[in-house]
């Protein structure tokens, strides 16, 4: 199982990777959420915010496989224990890239090495959409999406 998105946004790779990386940007794209790491390899992360246990949810986690800062992120992917009680048996793997297509970046993310049977994979797909989506309107406007929550 794999899904795949290719989005071309007028913004600079480092303004995307901004967006993906810092707390500034996270917490815009991922419901107040701030990426966790040291963003070595094989080093643990995880996306914390406001949730179900608190202000301190844990809603992904995982471990970093690549990082390249302003070209390329890679890691494991597990849904935050508060969504499964047995959340680490579940996995996939997230690999984004930016790329300089002209004046604008190219944003490829695979989400794939799906664990066969994952109770995820259906309200993932049509969760990217709209985070991507997020990630294009901030990027090239400076404001997200208002989805109604």
């Amino acid at each position: 199982m794999e899904l795949k998105y290719e989005f071309y946004i007028g913004a600079s790779p480092k303004q995307i990777w901004d967006i993906l990386i810092t707390p500034e940007g996270t917490r815009q794209i991922l419901f107040g959420s701030v990426l966790q790491s040291t963003f070595e390899i094989g080093s643990d992360y995880a996306y914390v915010g406001p949730g179900a246990d608190g202000e301190e949810t844990v809603h992904v986690y995982g471990k970093i496989l690549a990082y390249e800062p302003e070209k390329l992120l890679s890691c494991t992917e597990h849904a935050g224990p508060s969504y499964r009680e047995n959340h680490a048996e579940f996995e996939s793997r997230m690999t984004i890239t930016l790329e300089t297509v002209g004046s604008c970046t190219k944003l490829t993310l695979v989400n794939d090495q799906w664990t066969p049977d994952h109770p995820s994979f259906e309200s993932t797909k049509a969760s990217w959409w709209m985070i991507l989506s997020n990630i294009k309107t901030l990027a090239e406007t400076g404001k997200t999406l208002d989805f109604g929550w």
